[in-house]
């Protein structure tokens, strides 16, 4: 199977913006807040709404996409933490009507509903939700809520412990993945994003999070942002501040995606970081929707650069299928139940 963990649910039908446009006015007027959590969203529109991303994994050979709510969308640092409850579950509530049209299409990963200074740990009534009522297989977790202001604890700090812990015994991983922005000084997809990647894999090497957490498991997108380029300087900084090495330290818990968008930067990826640390990846429909003038394929048509590794058969399988099943045990049972 292909299996394609990154995947945001970025062709939302119209009626849920302006659902979201009324939540944020009542922030200011109370007279203007939606009157219904009822988007009146039909199965057939919710279905139409993705033949973007049906097309996409038909033409380039896909099979399966791990399906979360749009990423930028989640704007954990817009309202109260009332109001990103509202939102993240109408928002996963959506994801799981589209996972449960088109199973063998779709499977749901779910936001938090975080906000900025508020306890990671009353997120988990909603990821219980998810996963055991929805039957979600992981969950996105935001490193900096406030929008690029990083105004939280960092992620290696027990403020986010009690979250861990029950990601744990869910056995679910977490994507990290920050959302949309409110610091001037940042482009949303080209510095927010990648920041958030390389930020929180710092983070992670200052810390000893995974011997508390052994069985915890984190998947940082976009390839890693900054991480397999400048691989020496983080081994360098592990072995300056006496952390053990990278190897022992990180890659038993942390996982890197193929959301890069040229050949160059796969093969780099393919050579720093251990095949059995890569996930099959593209974000399609999301952050790049252009067609590259020098190949004639889309930028996010990552499978292609994947094809044109030099990999035994048995690591590409590893990065299509293999790693997704190990990372994510939820999918994997799902599978085997549905007998793939």
């Amino acid at each position: 199977m292909i299996i394609d963990i990154h995947g945001h649910y970025t062709t939302e039908p119209q009626a849920l913006h302006t659902f979201r446009d009324k939540q944020l006015a009542g922030l200011a007027d109370s007279a203007r807040k939606p009157g219904s959590a009822d988007l009146g969203i039909t199965d057939e529109t919710l279905v139409k709404s993705v033949e973007p991303q049906l097309k996409f994994q038909k033409e380039r050979g896909g099979d399966l996409t791990i399906f979360s709510p749009r990423a930028g969308g989640m704007a954990h640092h817009v309202g109260t933490e009332a109001v990103s409850l509202e939102w993240t579950r109408i928002c996963n509530d959506l994801i799981y009507r589209i996972c449960k049209l088109l199973p063998d299409s779709f499977v749901g990963v779910g936001q938090l509903p975080q906000s900025p200074g508020v306890s990671p740990k009353n997120c988990i009534p909603e990821l219980e939700r998810i996963v055991k009522e929805l039957g979600f297989v992981g969950v996105n977790l935001n490193p900096d809520p406030s929008g690029g202001y990083w105004t939280d604890p960092p992620l290696i700090d027990k403020w986010w412990y009690p979250l861990y812990e029950k990601l744990c015994e869910l056995d679910v991983p977490a994507m990290i993945h920050v959302s949309s922005w409110c610091n001037p000084s940042f482009h949303h997809t080209g510095a927010h994003y990648i920041n958030g990647d390389t930020t929180a894999f710092m983070q992670l090497i200052q810390g000893n999070l995974f011997k508390d957490f052994p069985t915890l498991r984190f998947v940082i997108p976009h390839g890693g942002g900054a991480v397999p380029y400048h691989w020496g300087r983080y081994r360098g900084l592990a072995q300056d501040m006496k952390r053990p090495l990278l190897k022992d330290h990180l890659l038993k818990n942390v996982f890197f995606d193929t959301c890069v968008y040229h050949l160059p930067g796969i093969e780099l990826l393919s050579k720093v970081i251990p095949v059995d640390n890569i996930l099959f990846a593209s974000e399609m429909v999301g952050a790049v929707k252009g067609i590259d003038p020098e190949t004639g394929y889309h930028y996010d048509d990552t499978k292609r650069y994947v094809d044109q590794l030099r990999l035994s058969e048995k690591d590409r399988l590893k990065i299509f299928e293999g790693n997704a099943r190990r990372v994510y045990p939820r999918l994997d049972a799902l599978l085997k139940k549905r007998g793939r």
